[in-house]
């Protein structure tokens, strides 16, 4: 990694929050300075809250079980099935248990879920759930509503601090490789040094390491790839989730259709208007990674995917999806009257960061929550919407952990070398190699010329975490041969009876 001269050192004495989506600022509410603590968290993002953020883009919405008909049981009951054999169930009964209580929380603080006429939350169904239960809001704008009522709430909050400018370039450690803060570049260029009680990573995913995703593509894995250079275990990297409807329009990101879609009746076709999957009416709200590998197929062969919403929304499109019209009416299509053309694209990363459902790592006073920690609860492939529910659920431990862990102190540091930037040439040449060979579908030739390449850009520009983060993926993949969930392997299809977990800590990834 290149060396770079720090211009300024900070000393917080509160925990220091890597990101601005709900996970981080949900761990940031809970941080509430406690004795011997003189400060709350400092929140450090790249861009102004509620930009260039996956969660602000979450159209399904927050699954819970919120019905009497429904009951958390139930609930990780479904995310164990989707998960193909590597959710942890302690773990997805911890999130599932907190169901209820996250969602009121939420409208506690402003989130405007849609009601019934009851009063209670309205919930839709959605793929892989065994009855509807995903919180919406607007139809398909949970993710946006949701986080603007807990950015309200922390610009509130006197003890929380936010820098909207700030981009993590290295962690801190001192002797004992226990995390001490971090390296923040600001606005400028210019390097701070930030001594905190302890770091909270919620740094988000990986879409941005690949040509095709519905994530902003700012998101290149590095709070991974340096979590993972200060000896954190990265677990799974190799399972990335693939949304089967994304709007095929050639923009980048791809604008997402969301599932709720098929959830009211919408149907995958080919150009010819023959099903994609099969004539059933539920055919399409199976598993995501069966449902994306069908519409990638249908677009290889040349016969197009297209998501036909005409007969079960039509001309309540605009009210009842308004996020979804807009997208297709800028780019020129009727979704009223027309079939959306659709692809697979990178959506979510069920991989990342190894850590409980407290955020914990095996790092002393380092924690990673949302999308960029792998605590277990979505194995191999993540049950749709349980993500804001965990980010929000598992933020809220996170927050009040670390704010009673450790002190910033004057603790003597390692020699820390700061990480950068791929130039904008290479990392478009990285994002079309990892979608092609390291996509919906991967074998061993494409994942070994990859590996090349990654290898040849480590030697190239040693201090580019996205390289790193590239790297932990597809040699994951390479190490796995199987296909589960949403790694898919052309040749070994077969799936191993039992699961096993890939683990990764400086060192080459292998399934263990």
């Amino acid at each position: 990694m290149r060396a770079g001269p720090v211009h300024e050192v900070r000393i917080h004495n509160g925990p220091l929050i890597i990101g601005g989506g709900l996970a981080g600022l949900s761990a940031a509410l809970e941080a509430v300075p406690v004795e011997g603590m003189s400060q709350g968290a400092l929140v450090v993002t790249p861009a102004p809250l509620l930009d260039a953020c996956s969660s602000a883009w979450a159209q399904g919405g927050m699954a819970a079980a919120l019905t009497a008909q429904d009951s958390a049981e139930l609930h990780a009951r479904d995310t164990e099935g989707a998960g193909a054999g590597l959710v942890e169930p302690d773990v997805a009964r911890a999130l599932t248990l907190r169901g209820r209580e996250t969602v009121e929380w939420l409208a506690e603080l402003g989130a405007p879920f849609d009601r019934d006429a009851a009063g209670g939350f309205a919930v839709s169904l959605e793929a892989a759930h065994s009855m509807a239960r995903v919180a919406r809001v607007g139809g398909d704008g949970a993710g946006r509503a949701i986080l603007s009522a807990v950015v309200e709430a922390a610009r509130a909050a006197d003890h929380i601090e936010i820098w909207e400018d700030g981009r993590l370039r290295a962690l801190l450690q001192d002797v004992t490789g226990r995390v001490r803060g971090a390296v923040i570049e600001r606005a400028g260029g210019r390097l701070v040094e930030v001594r905190a009680h302890s770091v909270v990573l919620a740094t988000g995913g990986v879409g941005g390491l690949f040509e095709v995703t519905t994530n902003p593509s700012a998101l290149k894995g590095e709070g991974m790839a340096l979590a993972y250079a200060v000896g954190a275990e990265v677990l799974d990297p190799e399972f990335v989730q693939f949304h089967p409807t994304a709007i095929d329009v050639g923009l980048d990101p791809a604008p997402l259709a969301t599932e709720a879609l098929r959830g009211e009746g919408a149907r995958l076709v080919d150009r010819s208007g023959a099903f994609l999957i099969g004539a059933a009416a539920d055919a399409d709200l199976a598993a995501r990674d069966i449902v994306a590998r069908a519409v990638h197929e249908a677009r290889t062969s040349g016969r197009g995917a297209y998501l036909d919403a005409r007969a079960a929304v039509g001309e309540h499109f605009a009210e009842e999806f308004p996020a979804v019209f807009a997208a297709c009416m800028a780019a020129g299509i009727d979704p009223r009257v027309q079939p959306i053309p659709v692809a697979a694209a990178v959506h979510y990363h069920m991989g990342g960061i190894a850590a409980d459902d407290a955020g914990r790592t095996g790092v002393a006073g380092l924690y990673a929550v949302g999308e960029c920690a792998a605590t277990g609860v979505h194995g191999a492939n993540r049950l749709a919407s349980n993500s804001l529910l965990e980010a929000g659920a598992f933020g809220r431990r996170a927050g009040r952990l670390a704010a009673h862990d450790g002190a910033a102190g004057e603790a003597a540091l390692r020699p820390v070398a700061v990480g950068d930037d791929l130039p904008a040439e290479a990392m478009a040449r990285l994002r079309a190699a990892m979608t092609r060979y390291c996509g919906v579908v991967r074998d061993e030739a494409g994942l070994l010329t990859l590996c090349d390449l990654i290898e040849e850009m480590a030697e190239a520009y040693p201090a580019a975490l996205s390289v790193q983060a590239a790297r932990l993926i597809a040699e994951g993949a390479l190490a796995r041969r199987e296909s589960r969930g949403g790694h898919y392997r052309a040749d070994y299809p077969q799936t191993e009876a039992v699961g096993q977990h890939t683990r990764a800590r400086r060192a080459v990834a292998v399934a263990a």
